[in-house]
């Protein structure tokens, strides 16, 4: 590709070459008042994607000061490329939740693999050995072929990169709508393990030390994709295709065991991997934290293709590189290192005073730019903020029961919808117990990880229920944060802290940035309550096409402690005989349930309420319970209500039937999505002691051998369905969709 002249910095201003870098007018002007002169091309490009939201986060900074991000638990909340809890005994784990939903839109199978990647990353660079990954995926209607291929392909993306590296995928959630059709999330999640000592930060101090460059050369892929990742997406799909990145999970593998030793070395200041806008951003953010300047000879930076600009090195998002600041005199040791996993290490720069970012190219300097004004001075903008009517027209609805005439066949339907339905043929390609330190595998309420050499475990889960936040979203901010907390508390682990994935539509639009406030200000509620902080995440804004926006889907990454791993609890049923308890009423609760869209194809109404003292109540006796040895199986009821939680219960029993008597309105009893809700089954013997600790528990029936499901109500029999029927169609629906 023969190199192309850029435009000076005249051009770059008088024919407004900033706007096709996603800069207004505004911002250029005020790039070029830091400056004091006009930005020359390369600068502009640097501005252009340090500034852009995904970088920068201008638009959701105002909403994300507010998040309570401390805890006598956290090491390291947001800031850095994750976030640290402890966890006791000199351990903790590291976590965060990254978007890679603009890629996955265009090449699923590369999107989603570098999502993966690059959260890994995130979190090796803190330190520590990603030890679980989990997603948490939205898709459009199964019944279109260009979401089958979208899933299909971003699925295969994820299962090839993570098998590769050998990390387990033990765990996540997706979720099916209209909503998605033209924008599916693809939000991947890793968990690490750390000791506290080897914990890392991205800075580049000390002047004179060295700046390395280490991993995979630098390619023309990915460049804008950060940009590209703060717009929507164009129409015709082949014009964002440059800005997708390629991954390689050898190389990954090889980079990941390589800082993982680094890490142990006392020449390593600071490490930092090259995510969105690459080596501006990683130079920039960490001579900026610092408090220090960089410069670099880019004439150094390894590169795979031939006559490479200083814009395009500088804005490539090739994978698989990451950026070191090492001990002045001690590069030789990093670069033998790097080469026992076959990698490159070059010095391409090193450590000033100046705090400027200063690059040089074929002998010329190309730029020198304040890193401050790169890594902390962008714009923040507080946007206009309006409540849409259609919120308001849906709070003066009164709640509506949905009929139901046939409530067997109302489960069966229910347990067939893709949101409900097992995900086995998604999980089946994840390798979920590589390195053998899973104790559960994908299907129940939360994963499980055992702490190896010692008693305890951590519980992980991805959560939200995007159809109550785009109902009302400040209470199913709430109901997301609540739900992963029950499903943690469901496995026997008490809730550490939470990660977000805060995915909406454009912030431009009055009442979707109304949706963004209000939902973050159910999240934060909810941590406070629950003693949950929000140790880190990601924005993804913009994600809507042809004007119409997803559905407000902040993603709630939660991690749990289990002390002792006799603590874990599944959500099957084990032994007939069991009592079965059901802990919280329900309610004439049907906005945004399973049943409503199902029956009527769309959502619409009031969210299920939630009253966050109720639930933190509940969530502590459970976990006393659990505890206490007290509980033999813990399920939240969820999607579906009441009859789907007891039959799901029953699935992987091996031929277990359950006999329970519900009360109240029939259909609310059975397809209610009422908050705060268990199912939990107990030994008989441990009754008394069980209902001495769970105050709202109510004995509902038992466990049997009769391989059937039966509900019956006050007056008649409601539902008796054989399990194996239930669980066939159950199990067969998403392959069947996919055929």
């Amino acid at each position: 590709m023969p190199q192309m002249l850029e435009p000076n910095s005249e051009q770059v201003k008088i024919e407004k070459i900033y706007r096709d870098m996603g800069m207004t007018d505004e911002e250029f002007a005020l790039a070029e008042k830091m400056l004091g002169r006009t930005p020359n091309y390369t600068e502009t490009g640097l501005f252009s994607v340090m500034w852009s939201e995904h970088c920068s986060y201008k638009n959701s900074k105002p909403v994300l000061k507010k998040f309570p991000t401390e805890g006598k638990q956290v090491l390291q909340g947001p800031g850095e490329g994750a976030g640290i809890v402890d966890i006791g005994d000199n351990q903790a784990v590291v976590f965060k939740i990254e978007s890679h939903n603009s890629p996955s839109a265009i090449e699923p199978y590369e999107g989603a693999a570098t999502g993966v990647g690059g959260i890994v990353r995130d979190v090796f660079s803190m330190g520590a050995r990603p030890i679980a990954s989990l997603n948490s995926l939205r898709f459009g209607e199964l019944d279109s072929p260009r979401v089958r291929y979208l899933l299909e392909q971003a699925v295969a993306g994820i299962a090839d990169y993570g098998n590769g590296l050998g990390i387990p995928t033990v765990g996540g959630e997706i979720q099916f709508d209209p909503a998605y059709e033209h924008n599916p999330l693809v939000n991947a999640m890793v968990v690490g393990l750390i000791n506290h000592e080897d914990m890392q930060k991205g800075q580049a101090k000390g002047v004179g030390n060295t700046v390395m460059y280490a991993g995979a050369a630098t390619g023309r892929d990915g460049i804008h994709g950060a940009t590209f990742s703060s717009v929507e997406l164009a129409e015709e799909e082949d014009e964002d295709r440059a800005a997708v990145q390629a991954g390689d999970s050898f190389t990954e593998k090889l980079l990941m065991d390589a800082c993982l030793e680094l890490v142990k070395s006392d020449a390593l200041i600071g490490i930092q991997d090259m995510g969105a806008a690459g080596l501006a951003s990683s130079s920039a953010e960490m001579a900026s934290k610092a408090g220090y300047g960089v410069e670099m000879n880019l004439d150094l930076v390894p590169q795979r293709e031939a006559d490479m600009t200083a814009y395009e090195m500088m804005l490539s998002e090739s994978q698989e590189r990451m950026l070191l600041v090492i001990k002045k005199g001690r590069e030789q040791e990093i670069i033998d290192l790097f080469a026992k996993y076959d990698l490159e290490a070059v010095s391409v720069g090193h450590v000033t005073d100046d705090k400027m970012l200063r690059l040089l190219h074929k002998g010329n300097v190309v730029a020198e730019v304040p890193a401050d004004a790169l890594a902390e001075d962008a714009p923040v903008y507080h946007k206009p903020s309006e409540e849409p009517a259609y919120y308001r027209d849906f709070q003066a609805m009164e709640q509506e029961v949905p009929q139901v005439t046939d409530y067997n066949e109302t489960l069966m339907q229910l347990l067939k919808q893709p949101t409900i339905a097992s995900k086995e043929w998604v999980y089946s390609q994840f390798d979920h117990h590589v390195g053998s330190n899973t104790v559960v595998s994908p299907g129940s309420d939360a994963a499980v990880v055992r702490i190896r050499g010692t008693k305890k475990a951590i519980a992980i889960t991805t959560d939200c229920n995007s159809r109550y936040i785009y109902l009302d979203p400040e209470v199913g901010g709430k109901i997301a944060v609540a739900e992963a907390a029950r499903n943690v508390v469901c496995s026997g682990a008490e809730p550490l802290a939470i990660t977000d994935g805060l995915n909406f539509g454009s912030p431009e639009k009055p009442e979707i940035f109304w949706q963004i406030e209000k939902s973050a200000a159910g999240i934060s509620e909810a941590c406070l309550a629950l003693e949950s902080p929000v140790i880190g995440g990601n924005v993804s804004l913009f994600n809507e096409k042809g004007g119409k926006a997803i559905y407000p889907t902040p993603i709630i990454g939660m991690v749990g402690l289990i002390k002792d791993t006799s603590y874990v609890t599944t959500q099957v049923f084990k032994s007939a005989g069991d009592l079965i308890y059901l802990i919280g009423e329900a309610k004439d609760e049907f906005g945004g349930s399973e049943l409503q869209k199902m029956i009527h194809g769309k959502i619409f109404g009031k969210a299920p309420a939630i009253d966050l003292e109720v639930e933190v109540s509940r969530q502590k006796q459970v976990l006393e319970a659990i505890q206490g040895g007290l509980v033999a199986s813990a399920h939240d009821v969820s999607e579906g209500g009441t009859a789907v939680a007891i039959a799901e219960s029953l699935f992987g029993t091996n031929g277990l039937g359950a006999e329970v008597t519900l009360h109240g309105n029939e259909t609310s009893a059975l397809f209610a999505e009422t908050q705060s809700r268990f199912i939990l089954s107990v030994k008989k013997e441990d009754q008394k002691a069980f209902e001495q600790i769970v105050e709202d528990a109510r004995l509902i029936g038992e466990v049997t051998n009769g391989g059937q499901l039966i509900i019956k109500g006050a007056e008649k029999q409601l539902i008796q369905s054989d399990t194996r029927a239930l669980e066939e169609a159950w199990k067969g629906a998403i392959p069947c969709l996919l055929k």
